[in-house]
């Protein structure tokens, strides 16, 4: 399923505490497959972090789809998410990831609609149990920001380590035209993130 980024202006549980910096490390460099990374996107600015992402630490690289995606038209599609954050409503999540325990190192990432955490991720959240990993946002906007997306993973994770997120403004959606269907400055944006995941040690270079 493809995400929202603009007009919308638009972590239940991640790593515990007794995770420490050098068990992490070996996950990092030595055992990939241990890291996931989820990602919803609509207009692929999202999508273009995550494989960037994937690119500098490995992984498994997941996109999120909804049993019901949302409609192609973009107002159509505000209401309706609308209409989710105020009635607390869940989408159910046609993706399926097996075996989730045996992840690590969880990033999920997720454009900001209405200036929160969009519904499909809350459901992803939610649904699987990510007690005692660590939990790494990330996040694509129009230019307002990550409104309360990033506390909102906090709250749903509360049983996990979360480190510091990674936020870039994207293309724009405007009247359901994207003007932009990836990441504005791609060759910009990879040296952003390299520098946040290197910030956070979870590049080789910087164990």
């Amino acid at each position: 399923m493809k995400v929202l980024t603009v007009f919308f202006g638009l972590v239940s549980l991640c790593c515990s505490s007794q995770v420490n910096d050098t068990q992490l490390k070996v996950d990092i460099t030595d055992r990939s497959e241990k890291i996931l990374i989820v990602y919803l996107s609509r207009t692929n600015n999202t999508k273009a972090i995550a494989e960037i992402i994937h690119k500098n630490v490995g992984g498994t690289l997941v996109a999120l789809e909804l049993e019901k995606p949302y409609p192609e038209n973009y107002r159509a599609t505000v209401e309706q998410v609308v209409s989710e954050n105020q009635t607390g409503y869940l989408p159910i999540l046609k993706t399926k990831i097996d075996s989730i325990q045996k992840y690590d190192l969880v990033f999920v990432g997720f454009p900001t609609w209405g200036m929160k955490l969009p519904p499909p991720m809350k459901s992803f959240l939610k649904q699987y149990d990510l007690s005692r990993k660590t939990i790494v946002p990330f996040n694509t906007n129009d230019g307002y920001g990550i409104g309360s997306s990033f506390e909102t993973v906090k709250e749903l994770c509360p049983n996990s380590k979360m480190l510091e997120g990674f936020t870039i403004k994207g293309g724009v959606e405007s009247d359901g035209r994207a003007r932009l269907s990836k990441v504005e400055n791609a060759k910009e944006a990879e040296m952003k993130v390299k520098k946040w995941l290197h910030e956070i040690k979870l590049t080789k270079e910087a164990q």
